[in-house]
C-alpha cells in the first residue's frame, strides 16, 4: 500500500484538527470512516496484492479489531481504539496491517434486500460442463442479482445465491439468462423463505 493511501497527521497531540486517513478517507479527529481495503494500484486491488504474501500473525487484539468492524464497518479509528482498549495510533497502525495482508477485504453495508426491494431470494444449483468454471464465474458475475457464487462439490457444481424483485425476474433470470448460457447443464432453484446473517469471527477470539 503506497503512502498516499496510508496517512497520518498529527499536528499537535490532542488537537482539534487531528486528521487520521486510512485508504484515502480522512477521519477527522478520529470521527470519520474505515474505508478504501479494495483500492486498485497498478491495475491491482490490494486484497490482490496481498494474496502474493502470507498474512502477519493475528493475535486477540487483532480478532477484537476484526469484530467491532464486523458489526460495525463505519466504526472511526478512535471508536475502535475505545472499544479495544489501546491507542488510536496502534488502532491505526492494526487496521493498515490486516488490510494490508488481505484479511480485511473492504467494508460494506448489511443490507435487507426485501426492504431495499428485492423480495425474493433462492439458491440455485448448477452442473456445468468440465473445465469451464472460470468462463461461467465471468458470465456469472457480469448479472446484478447474484449475491455470491461457490464452486462446490457433490452432486452439483455451483451454488449461487440469487436476489430479484419478484418470483418473475427470478424466472426470467434462470430461465432466460442463466440456462441459456453454454457453460450450464440443468439448474435447480431453492427458494429462500427465511435467513438469518452470521458472521464467523477469527479464531483468534
Amino acid at each position: 500500500m503506497t503512502a498516499e493511501h496510508l496517512v497520518r497527521r498529527v499536528p499537535n497531540p490532542g488537537s482539534a484538527t487531528e486528521h487520521e486517513s486510512i485508504g484515502g478517507h480522512t477521519d477527522i479527529g478520529g470521527q470519520g470512516d474505515i474505508s478504501g481495503a479494495n483500492d486498485v494500484h497498478h491495475g491491482r486491488t490490494h486484497h490482490e496484492d496481498a494474496m502474493d504474501r502470507a498474512p502477519r500473525p493475528l493475535d486477540r487484539i487483532d480478532g477484537v479489531i476484526l469484530r467491532l468492524l464486523q458489526d460495525d464497518g463505519r466504526m472511526s479509528v478512535r471508536g475502535v481504539a475505545e472499544r479495544a482498549h489501546i491507542s488510536r495510533a496502534n488502532a491505526y497502525a492494526r487496521i493498515s496491517r490486516m488490510t494490508e495482508d488481505g484479511i480485511i477485504r473492504g467494508f460494506t453495508a448489511l443490507i435487507d434486500h426485501e426492504r431495499a426491494g428485492m423480495g425474493t431470494s433462492a439458491y440455485l444449483t448448477l452442473r456445468i460442463v468440465q473445465h469451464s468454471w472460470r468462463t461461467l464465474r465471468r458470465r456469472l458475475s457480469a448479472l446484478n442479482c447474484v449475491e455470491h457464487m461457490a464452486l462446490v462439490s457433490g452432486d452439483f457444481d455451483v451454488l449461487l445465491l440469487v436476489r430479484t424483485v419478484d418470483n418473475r425476474e427470478l424466472r426470467e433470470l434462470v430461465l432466460g439468462r442463466i440456462q441459456s448460457m453454454p457453460e450450464v447443464l440443468d439448474t435447480h432453484t431453492l427458494l429462500v423463505f427465511d435467513e438469518t446473517d452470521r458472521r464467523p469471527v477469527p479464531p483468534v477470539l
